[in-house]
Protein backbone atom coordinates (compact mmCIF):
# COMPACT_ATOMS: atom_id res chain seq x y z
CA UNK A 1 0.00 0.00 0.00
CA UNK A 2 2.82 2.40 0.93
CA UNK A 3 6.43 1.77 -0.02
CA UNK A 4 9.10 1.60 2.60
CA UNK A 5 10.95 4.74 1.46
CA UNK A 6 7.83 6.88 1.93
CA UNK A 7 7.26 5.37 5.38
CA UNK A 8 10.84 6.23 6.38
CA UNK A 9 10.43 9.79 5.13
CA UNK A 10 7.13 10.27 6.95
CA UNK A 11 8.51 8.87 10.20
CA UNK A 12 11.47 11.22 10.01
CA UNK A 13 9.10 14.16 9.52
CA UNK A 14 6.90 13.01 12.41
CA UNK A 15 9.75 13.18 14.95
CA UNK A 16 11.50 16.20 13.38
CA UNK A 17 10.09 18.59 16.03
CA UNK A 18 11.49 16.66 18.96
CA UNK A 19 9.37 13.54 19.20
CA UNK A 20 10.83 10.54 21.03
CA UNK A 21 8.91 7.95 19.04
CA UNK A 22 6.60 7.78 16.03
CA UNK A 23 4.69 5.06 14.28
CA UNK A 24 2.49 4.81 11.21
CA UNK A 25 -0.47 2.47 10.83
CA UNK A 26 -1.62 2.05 7.24
CA UNK A 27 -4.81 0.16 6.64
CA UNK A 28 -6.99 -1.02 3.78
CA UNK A 29 -10.17 -2.88 4.64
CA UNK A 30 -12.74 -4.58 2.48
CA UNK A 31 -16.04 -5.42 4.08
CA UNK A 32 -19.20 -7.13 2.93
CA UNK A 33 -22.43 -7.78 4.79
CA UNK A 34 -25.79 -9.37 4.17
CA UNK A 35 -28.74 -8.68 6.47
CA UNK A 36 -32.11 -10.43 6.56
CA UNK A 37 -35.24 -9.34 8.39
CA UNK A 38 -38.89 -10.42 8.14
CA UNK A 39 -37.96 -13.14 5.67
CA UNK A 40 -36.35 -10.78 3.21
CA UNK A 41 -32.76 -9.92 2.47
CA UNK A 42 -32.97 -6.26 3.40
CA UNK A 43 -29.46 -5.21 2.58
CA UNK A 44 -26.23 -6.32 0.99
CA UNK A 45 -23.26 -4.08 1.46
CA UNK A 46 -19.67 -4.09 0.35
CA UNK A 47 -17.00 -1.48 0.33
CA UNK A 48 -13.37 -0.58 0.71
CA UNK A 49 -11.77 1.96 3.00
CA UNK A 50 -8.13 2.95 3.34
CA UNK A 51 -6.11 5.42 5.34
CA UNK A 52 -3.19 5.93 7.69
CA UNK A 53 -2.66 7.14 11.22
CA UNK A 54 0.53 8.84 12.44
CA UNK A 55 1.34 8.88 16.14
CA UNK A 56 4.14 10.79 17.84
CA UNK A 57 4.98 10.95 21.49
CA UNK A 58 7.46 12.96 23.52
CA UNK A 59 7.64 12.46 27.26
CA UNK A 60 4.04 12.16 28.44
CA UNK A 61 2.58 14.01 25.44
CA UNK A 62 1.07 12.08 22.53
CA UNK A 63 -0.32 13.38 19.23
CA UNK A 64 -2.31 11.37 16.70
CA UNK A 65 -3.20 12.45 13.18
CA UNK A 66 -4.84 10.43 10.42
CA UNK A 67 -5.63 10.77 6.74
CA UNK A 68 -7.41 8.84 4.01
CA UNK A 69 -4.91 10.12 1.43
CA UNK A 70 -2.19 7.52 1.02
CA UNK A 71 -0.15 9.36 -1.60
CA UNK A 72 3.14 10.99 -0.67
CA UNK A 73 1.70 14.45 0.03
CA UNK A 74 -1.18 13.12 2.11
CA UNK A 75 1.00 10.98 4.34
CA UNK A 76 3.66 13.66 4.81
CA UNK A 77 0.97 16.23 5.63
CA UNK A 78 -0.36 14.03 8.43
CA UNK A 79 3.19 13.53 9.72
CA UNK A 80 3.87 17.31 9.68
CA UNK A 81 0.62 18.05 11.50
CA UNK A 82 1.46 15.55 14.21
CA UNK A 83 5.00 16.90 14.53
CA UNK A 84 3.87 20.54 14.72
CA UNK A 85 1.20 19.76 17.30
CA UNK A 86 3.78 18.16 19.55
CA UNK A 87 6.37 20.92 19.81
CA UNK A 88 8.77 23.40 18.26
CA UNK A 89 12.04 21.54 18.50
CA UNK A 90 14.19 20.64 15.50
CA UNK A 91 16.19 17.53 14.82
CA UNK A 92 17.31 15.45 11.89
CA UNK A 93 16.33 11.80 12.04
CA UNK A 94 17.19 8.89 9.80
CA UNK A 95 14.89 5.91 10.04
CA UNK A 96 16.03 2.50 8.87
CA UNK A 97 13.18 0.01 8.57
CA UNK A 98 13.67 -3.73 8.90
CA UNK A 99 10.80 -5.95 7.86
CA UNK A 100 9.69 -8.44 10.48
CA UNK A 101 8.04 -11.66 9.31
CA UNK A 102 5.26 -13.12 11.43
CA UNK A 103 5.91 -16.47 13.09
CA UNK A 104 2.16 -16.94 13.44
CA UNK A 105 -0.26 -17.24 10.53
CA UNK A 106 -3.97 -17.92 10.25
CA UNK A 107 -4.53 -19.78 6.96
CA UNK A 108 -7.71 -18.96 5.03
CA UNK A 109 -9.07 -21.67 2.75
CA UNK A 110 -11.89 -19.68 1.16
CA UNK A 111 -11.37 -15.95 0.76
CA UNK A 112 -14.61 -14.01 1.37
CA UNK A 113 -13.91 -11.86 -1.68
CA UNK A 114 -14.07 -14.97 -3.88
CA UNK A 115 -17.55 -15.89 -2.60
CA UNK A 116 -20.55 -14.54 -4.51
CA UNK A 117 -23.02 -12.36 -2.62
CA UNK A 118 -25.84 -14.78 -3.45
CA UNK A 119 -24.02 -17.59 -1.66
CA UNK A 120 -23.71 -15.40 1.43
CA UNK A 121 -27.42 -14.57 1.17
CA UNK A 122 -28.19 -18.30 1.13
CA UNK A 123 -26.76 -18.56 4.63
CA UNK A 124 -29.05 -15.93 6.15
CA UNK A 125 -32.06 -17.43 4.33
CA UNK A 126 -31.21 -20.89 5.67
CA UNK A 127 -31.03 -19.53 9.23
CA UNK A 128 -34.35 -17.72 8.78
CA UNK A 129 -36.15 -20.79 7.45
CA UNK A 130 -34.90 -23.13 10.14
CA UNK A 131 -35.73 -20.63 12.89
CA UNK A 132 -39.31 -20.19 11.66
CA UNK A 133 -39.73 -23.95 11.29
CA UNK A 134 -39.26 -24.33 15.05
CA UNK A 135 -42.74 -22.91 15.65
CA UNK A 136 -44.54 -21.26 12.76
CA UNK A 137 -47.10 -19.65 15.08
CA UNK A 138 -44.96 -18.30 17.89
CA UNK A 139 -41.74 -17.32 16.10
CA UNK A 140 -42.78 -13.86 14.98
CA UNK A 141 -39.58 -12.36 13.70
CA UNK A 142 -36.12 -13.51 12.64
CA UNK A 143 -33.09 -11.38 11.93
CA UNK A 144 -29.91 -12.86 10.51
CA UNK A 145 -26.69 -11.15 9.60
CA UNK A 146 -23.52 -12.22 7.79
CA UNK A 147 -20.39 -10.10 7.72
CA UNK A 148 -16.77 -10.47 6.64
CA UNK A 149 -13.71 -8.26 6.83
CA UNK A 150 -10.39 -8.43 4.97
CA UNK A 151 -7.92 -6.04 6.55
CA UNK A 152 -4.46 -5.34 5.12
CA UNK A 153 -2.14 -3.45 7.45
CA UNK A 154 1.35 -1.96 7.27
CA UNK A 155 2.94 -0.82 10.52
CA UNK A 156 6.27 0.98 10.82
CA UNK A 157 7.96 2.90 13.62
CA UNK A 158 11.09 4.84 14.42
CA UNK A 159 12.68 1.89 16.25
CA UNK A 160 13.06 0.29 12.82
CA UNK A 161 10.13 -2.14 12.86
CA UNK A 162 8.26 -2.74 9.60
CA UNK A 163 5.37 -5.22 9.60
CA UNK A 164 2.86 -6.19 6.95
CA UNK A 165 -0.15 -8.32 7.75
CA UNK A 166 -3.47 -9.58 6.48
CA UNK A 167 -6.44 -10.42 8.70
CA UNK A 168 -9.62 -12.13 7.55
CA UNK A 169 -12.62 -12.32 9.86
CA UNK A 170 -16.08 -13.81 9.29
CA UNK A 171 -19.11 -13.68 11.56
CA UNK A 172 -22.73 -14.77 11.60
CA UNK A 173 -25.58 -13.79 13.96
CA UNK A 174 -29.18 -14.94 14.27
CA UNK A 175 -31.85 -13.43 16.50
CA UNK A 176 -35.37 -14.80 16.85
CA UNK A 177 -38.38 -13.22 18.56
CA UNK A 178 -41.14 -15.43 19.96
CA UNK A 179 -44.52 -14.27 21.25
CA UNK A 180 -47.39 -16.02 22.99
CA UNK A 181 -49.80 -15.54 25.88
CA UNK A 182 -48.93 -11.88 26.12
CA UNK A 183 -45.20 -12.55 26.47
CA UNK A 184 -42.45 -11.61 24.03
CA UNK A 185 -38.98 -13.17 24.31
CA UNK A 186 -35.80 -13.10 22.26
CA UNK A 187 -33.19 -15.76 21.58
CA UNK A 188 -29.88 -15.31 19.79
CA UNK A 189 -26.96 -17.34 18.51
CA UNK A 190 -23.69 -16.01 17.15
CA UNK A 191 -20.33 -17.18 15.91
CA UNK A 192 -17.20 -15.61 14.41
CA UNK A 193 -13.54 -16.25 13.88
CA UNK A 194 -10.35 -15.14 12.16
CA UNK A 195 -11.27 -17.40 9.24
CA UNK A 196 -12.72 -17.16 5.75
CA UNK A 197 -15.97 -18.51 4.36
CA UNK A 198 -14.94 -21.98 5.57
CA UNK A 199 -16.40 -20.67 8.84
CA UNK A 200 -19.59 -22.47 7.78
CA UNK A 201 -17.83 -25.84 7.76
CA UNK A 202 -18.12 -25.75 11.54
CA UNK A 203 -21.11 -23.40 11.95
CA UNK A 204 -24.32 -24.67 10.35
CA UNK A 205 -26.58 -21.63 9.77
CA UNK A 206 -29.65 -23.87 10.00
CA UNK A 207 -28.59 -25.17 13.38
CA UNK A 208 -27.80 -21.65 14.58
CA UNK A 209 -31.23 -20.40 13.45
CA UNK A 210 -33.03 -23.26 15.16
CA UNK A 211 -31.05 -22.77 18.37
CA UNK A 212 -31.95 -19.08 18.53
CA UNK A 213 -35.63 -19.82 17.93
CA UNK A 214 -35.76 -22.70 20.41
CA UNK A 215 -34.25 -20.45 23.06
CA UNK A 216 -36.80 -17.71 22.41
CA UNK A 217 -39.67 -20.19 22.42
CA UNK A 218 -38.56 -21.84 25.65
CA UNK A 219 -38.44 -18.46 27.39
CA UNK A 220 -42.16 -17.99 26.75
CA UNK A 221 -43.00 -20.68 29.27
CA UNK A 222 -40.10 -19.98 31.65
CA UNK A 223 -40.79 -19.13 35.26
CA UNK A 224 -40.12 -15.65 36.60
CA UNK A 225 -36.60 -15.61 38.03
CA UNK A 226 -36.19 -15.70 41.80
CA UNK A 227 -34.30 -12.98 43.59
CA UNK A 228 -31.76 -12.98 46.34
CA UNK A 229 -28.28 -14.14 47.17
CA UNK A 230 -27.67 -17.74 46.12
CA UNK A 231 -25.00 -20.10 44.70
CA UNK A 232 -24.56 -19.54 40.96
CA UNK A 233 -23.20 -22.05 38.46
CA UNK A 234 -21.83 -20.33 35.39
CA UNK A 235 -21.87 -22.96 32.67
CA UNK A 236 -19.06 -23.15 30.13
CA UNK A 237 -21.63 -22.28 27.48
CA UNK A 238 -22.19 -18.97 29.27
CA UNK A 239 -18.87 -17.87 27.81
CA UNK A 240 -16.45 -15.50 29.44
CA UNK A 241 -18.54 -12.34 29.59
CA UNK A 242 -18.08 -12.20 33.34
CA UNK A 243 -14.30 -12.53 33.27
CA UNK A 244 -13.98 -10.15 30.32
CA UNK A 245 -16.06 -7.36 31.77
CA UNK A 246 -15.69 -7.77 35.50
CA UNK A 247 -12.01 -8.68 35.50
CA UNK A 248 -10.34 -8.21 32.10
CA UNK A 249 -10.88 -4.47 31.72
CA UNK A 250 -9.45 -3.91 35.17
CA UNK A 251 -6.24 -5.64 34.02
CA UNK A 252 -5.65 -3.26 31.08
CA UNK A 253 -2.55 -1.23 31.93
CA UNK A 254 -3.86 2.21 30.93
CA UNK A 255 -6.74 1.96 33.40
CA UNK A 256 -4.38 0.73 36.09
CA UNK A 257 -2.01 3.66 35.47
CA UNK A 258 -4.89 6.15 35.64
CA UNK A 259 -6.01 4.76 38.98
CA UNK A 260 -9.24 3.47 37.45
CA UNK A 261 -8.76 -0.21 38.23
CA UNK A 262 -9.46 -2.13 41.37
CA UNK A 263 -6.45 -4.31 40.43
CA UNK A 264 -3.93 -1.46 40.54
CA UNK A 265 -0.91 -2.18 42.74
CA UNK A 266 -1.96 -5.80 43.28
CA UNK A 267 0.92 -7.54 41.46
CA UNK A 268 2.06 -10.58 43.37
CA UNK A 269 -0.99 -10.52 45.61
CA UNK A 270 -3.80 -13.02 45.83
CA UNK A 271 -6.82 -11.57 44.01
CA UNK A 272 -8.75 -14.77 43.23
CA UNK A 273 -9.33 -18.28 44.48
CA UNK A 274 -6.33 -20.63 44.02
CA UNK A 275 -8.28 -22.55 41.37
CA UNK A 276 -8.53 -19.46 39.14
CA UNK A 277 -6.00 -18.77 36.37
CA UNK A 278 -6.86 -16.00 33.90
CA UNK A 279 -5.15 -15.86 30.49
CA UNK A 280 -5.37 -13.58 27.47
CA UNK A 281 -4.03 -15.38 24.40
CA UNK A 282 -4.08 -13.62 21.03
CA UNK A 283 -2.46 -16.61 19.28
CA UNK A 284 -5.37 -19.08 19.47
CA UNK A 285 -6.27 -20.52 16.04
CA UNK A 286 -9.56 -19.34 14.53
CA UNK A 287 -10.65 -17.25 17.54
CA UNK A 288 -12.32 -13.94 16.77
CA UNK A 289 -9.87 -11.86 18.82
CA UNK A 290 -6.68 -13.48 17.45
CA UNK A 291 -3.95 -11.74 15.44
CA UNK A 292 -0.33 -12.38 14.41
CA UNK A 293 0.78 -8.84 15.31
CA UNK A 294 -1.07 -6.29 17.37
CA UNK A 295 -1.80 -2.87 15.85
CA UNK A 296 1.61 -1.57 16.91
CA UNK A 297 3.55 -4.36 15.18
CA UNK A 298 4.27 -6.33 18.36
CA UNK A 299 4.04 -10.13 17.95
CA UNK A 300 0.96 -11.69 19.54
CA UNK A 301 1.48 -13.79 22.62
CA UNK A 302 -0.24 -15.51 25.48
CA UNK A 303 -0.23 -13.53 28.73
CA UNK A 304 -1.08 -15.11 32.08
CA UNK A 305 -2.77 -12.34 34.04
CA UNK A 306 -3.73 -14.27 37.17
CA UNK A 307 -1.95 -17.52 37.99
CA UNK A 308 -3.59 -19.77 40.60
CA UNK A 309 -5.21 -16.77 42.21
CA UNK A 310 -2.18 -14.46 42.22
CA UNK A 311 -2.09 -11.37 39.98
CA UNK A 312 0.88 -11.78 37.66
CA UNK A 313 0.61 -9.26 34.82
CA UNK A 314 -1.43 -6.60 33.03
CA UNK A 315 -2.18 -6.03 29.33
CA UNK A 316 0.21 -3.49 27.80
CA UNK A 317 0.52 -1.53 24.59
CA UNK A 318 3.76 0.31 23.76
CA UNK A 319 2.84 3.56 25.50
CA UNK A 320 1.60 2.05 28.75
CA UNK A 321 4.60 -0.31 28.73
CA UNK A 322 6.94 2.66 28.36
CA UNK A 323 5.31 4.34 31.36
CA UNK A 324 5.90 1.17 33.39
CA UNK A 325 9.48 0.78 32.15
CA UNK A 326 8.93 -2.51 30.36
CA UNK A 327 8.16 -4.02 26.94
CA UNK A 328 4.69 -4.28 25.46
CA UNK A 329 3.15 -7.74 25.65
CA UNK A 330 1.31 -7.34 22.35
CA UNK A 331 -2.07 -5.94 23.32
CA UNK A 332 -2.05 -2.54 21.59
CA UNK A 333 -5.18 -2.55 19.44
CA UNK A 334 -7.29 -0.01 17.57
CA UNK A 335 -10.58 -0.05 15.69
CA UNK A 336 -9.15 1.48 12.52
CA UNK A 337 -6.56 3.94 11.20
CA UNK A 338 -8.74 6.71 12.63
CA UNK A 339 -8.02 5.57 16.19
CA UNK A 340 -4.90 5.53 18.35
CA UNK A 341 -3.88 2.17 19.85
CA UNK A 342 -4.74 1.42 23.47
CA UNK A 343 -4.40 -1.69 25.67
CA UNK A 344 -7.15 -4.17 24.78
CA UNK A 345 -8.06 -7.77 25.40
CA UNK A 346 -7.95 -10.37 22.60
CA UNK A 347 -9.11 -13.85 23.71
CA UNK A 348 -9.61 -13.78 27.49
CA UNK A 349 -10.46 -16.86 29.50
CA UNK A 350 -10.33 -18.62 32.82
CA UNK A 351 -8.28 -21.78 32.32
CA UNK A 352 -10.04 -25.12 32.66
CA UNK A 353 -9.83 -26.89 36.02
CA UNK A 354 -10.33 -30.49 37.11
CA UNK A 355 -13.94 -30.67 38.29
CA UNK A 356 -16.62 -32.41 36.23
CA UNK A 357 -19.47 -30.04 35.29
CA UNK A 358 -22.09 -32.49 36.63
CA UNK A 359 -20.30 -32.66 39.96
CA UNK A 360 -20.26 -28.87 40.13
CA UNK A 361 -24.02 -28.79 39.61
CA UNK A 362 -24.58 -31.35 42.36
CA UNK A 363 -22.35 -29.41 44.72
CA UNK A 364 -24.40 -26.23 44.17
CA UNK A 365 -27.48 -27.84 45.75
CA UNK A 366 -29.99 -25.05 45.17
CA UNK A 367 -29.30 -21.91 43.18
CA UNK A 368 -29.15 -20.62 39.61
CA UNK A 369 -27.54 -22.20 36.54
CA UNK A 370 -26.55 -19.73 33.82
CA UNK A 371 -26.10 -21.19 30.34
CA UNK A 372 -26.05 -17.90 28.39
CA UNK A 373 -25.09 -14.43 29.47
CA UNK A 374 -26.64 -11.26 28.11
CA UNK A 375 -25.46 -7.65 28.21
CA UNK A 376 -24.47 -5.64 31.25
CA UNK A 377 -22.29 -2.97 32.76
CA UNK A 378 -19.20 -2.85 34.96
CA UNK A 379 -17.41 -0.13 36.87
CA UNK A 380 -13.69 -0.92 36.58
CA UNK A 381 -12.80 1.37 39.50
CA UNK A 382 -14.74 -0.76 41.95
CA UNK A 383 -15.32 -3.96 39.98
CA UNK A 384 -19.09 -3.75 40.56
CA UNK A 385 -21.14 -5.28 37.76
CA UNK A 386 -24.66 -6.10 36.66
CA UNK A 387 -25.36 -8.59 33.85
CA UNK A 388 -28.48 -9.96 32.24
CA UNK A 389 -29.02 -13.71 32.06
CA UNK A 390 -30.07 -14.73 28.57
CA UNK A 391 -30.68 -18.38 29.49
CA UNK A 392 -30.92 -19.55 33.09
CA UNK A 393 -32.35 -22.45 35.09
CA UNK A 394 -33.11 -23.07 38.72
CA UNK A 395 -30.91 -25.65 40.42
CA UNK A 396 -32.87 -27.90 42.72
CA UNK A 397 -31.18 -30.57 44.80
CA UNK A 398 -28.15 -30.52 42.55
CA UNK A 399 -29.96 -30.85 39.25
CA UNK A 400 -30.95 -28.37 36.56
CA UNK A 401 -34.61 -27.51 37.03
CA UNK A 402 -37.05 -25.25 35.20
CA UNK A 403 -35.99 -22.42 32.95
CA UNK A 404 -36.32 -18.89 34.33
CA UNK A 405 -36.48 -15.52 32.62
CA UNK A 406 -35.77 -11.94 33.61
CA UNK A 407 -32.76 -12.75 35.79
CA UNK A 408 -29.84 -10.42 36.40
CA UNK A 409 -26.56 -10.99 38.23
CA UNK A 410 -25.19 -8.26 40.47
CA UNK A 411 -21.89 -8.40 42.29
CA UNK A 412 -18.26 -7.37 42.42
CA UNK A 413 -15.71 -8.90 40.04
CA UNK A 414 -12.80 -9.39 42.46
CA UNK A 415 -15.15 -10.71 45.14
CA UNK A 416 -16.60 -13.24 42.68
CA UNK A 417 -13.14 -14.47 41.68
CA UNK A 418 -12.25 -14.99 45.36
CA UNK A 419 -15.40 -17.03 45.95
CA UNK A 420 -15.02 -19.43 43.01
CA UNK A 421 -15.51 -22.75 44.75
CA UNK A 422 -15.08 -25.18 41.85
CA UNK A 423 -13.67 -24.92 38.31
CA UNK A 424 -14.78 -27.34 35.61
CA UNK A 425 -12.78 -29.26 33.03
CA UNK A 426 -14.71 -27.83 30.08
CA UNK A 427 -14.08 -24.56 28.22
CA UNK A 428 -16.25 -22.79 25.65
CA UNK A 429 -15.77 -19.49 23.86
CA UNK A 430 -18.21 -16.74 22.93
CA UNK A 431 -17.55 -13.77 20.70
CA UNK A 432 -18.25 -10.06 20.87
CA UNK A 433 -17.28 -6.56 19.89
CA UNK A 434 -15.64 -4.90 22.89
CA UNK A 435 -16.21 -1.17 23.31
CA UNK A 436 -13.69 1.08 25.06
CA UNK A 437 -12.91 4.77 24.55
CA UNK A 438 -15.32 4.81 21.61
CA UNK A 439 -13.47 2.01 19.82
CA UNK A 440 -14.87 -1.42 19.03
CA UNK A 441 -12.53 -4.38 18.47
CA UNK A 442 -13.31 -8.07 17.91
CA UNK A 443 -12.75 -10.26 20.96
CA UNK A 444 -13.63 -13.67 22.31
CA UNK A 445 -13.81 -14.88 25.88
CA UNK A 446 -14.35 -18.14 27.69
CA UNK A 447 -14.62 -19.90 30.99
CA UNK A 448 -15.15 -23.44 32.23
CA UNK A 449 -18.21 -24.33 34.29
CA UNK A 450 -17.74 -22.67 37.69
CA UNK A 451 -19.47 -22.69 41.04
CA UNK A 452 -19.54 -19.28 42.72
CA UNK A 453 -20.48 -19.56 46.39
CA UNK A 454 -21.44 -22.76 48.17
CA UNK A 455 -24.48 -21.38 50.03
CA UNK A 456 -26.83 -18.40 50.11
CA UNK A 457 -24.81 -16.66 52.77
CA UNK A 458 -21.50 -17.51 51.11
CA UNK A 459 -22.43 -16.40 47.58
CA UNK A 460 -21.13 -12.99 46.41
CA UNK A 461 -23.71 -12.83 43.60
CA UNK A 462 -27.19 -11.40 44.02
CA UNK A 463 -29.73 -12.69 41.54
CA UNK A 464 -32.25 -10.06 40.54
CA UNK A 465 -35.67 -11.33 39.53
CA UNK A 466 -39.36 -10.78 40.03
CA UNK A 467 -39.93 -13.71 42.35
CA UNK A 468 -38.77 -13.66 45.94
CA UNK A 469 -36.57 -16.49 47.19
CA UNK A 470 -34.31 -16.90 50.14
CA UNK A 471 -33.00 -13.63 51.56
CA UNK A 472 -35.13 -11.45 49.31
CA UNK A 473 -34.12 -8.86 46.75
CA UNK A 474 -31.05 -6.72 47.17
CA UNK A 475 -29.87 -3.89 44.96
CA UNK A 476 -26.30 -2.81 44.30
CA UNK A 477 -25.85 0.31 42.27
CA UNK A 478 -23.30 0.48 39.45
CA UNK A 479 -22.12 4.06 39.17
CA UNK A 480 -22.92 5.83 35.95
CA UNK A 481 -19.44 7.19 35.33
CA UNK A 482 -18.64 7.79 31.67
CA UNK A 483 -14.89 7.43 32.30
CA UNK A 484 -15.04 4.01 33.84
CA UNK A 485 -18.19 2.40 32.55
CA UNK A 486 -18.27 0.02 29.62
CA UNK A 487 -21.35 -0.96 27.73
CA UNK A 488 -21.63 -4.62 26.79
CA UNK A 489 -23.27 -4.69 23.40
CA UNK A 490 -23.94 -8.32 22.82
CA UNK A 491 -26.06 -9.83 20.08
CA UNK A 492 -28.24 -6.79 19.43
CA UNK A 493 -25.23 -4.58 18.94
CA UNK A 494 -23.54 -6.96 16.59
CA UNK A 495 -26.60 -7.25 14.39
CA UNK A 496 -26.64 -3.50 14.00
CA UNK A 497 -23.04 -3.52 12.90
CA UNK A 498 -23.52 -6.06 10.13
Amino acid sequence: MVDKDLLKEALAVAVSRGGDFADIFVESRQVSAVGLEDGKVERTQSGTEAGAGVRVWSGDATVYAYTNELDREGLLRAARIAAQALGNGQKDVTVDLTSVRPELTFPVREQPGDVAAERKAEMVRAADQSARAVDTERIKQVMAGYGDLVQEVVIANTTGTHVEGRRVRTRFVVQAVAAGNGVIQTGAEAGAGIVGFEFFDSHDPRRMGATAAERAKALLSAEPAPSGRMPVVLSGTAGGTMVHEACGHGLEADLVQKGLSVYGGQEGREVAAPAVTVVDDATLPDRYGSYAFDDEGVPARSVTLIREGVLEDYLFDRLSAKKSGRESNGHGRRESYQHRPIPRMANTFIAAGKDAPDEILREAGNGLLVRKMGGGQVNTTTGDFVFEVAEGYLIRDGEAGPMVRGATLTGNGPEVLRRVAMVGSDLEFTIGTCGKDGQGVPVSDAQPTMLVGRSRTDSPIVVGGTRQMGDGPEVRRVENNADTEFSVRKYRGRIRRL
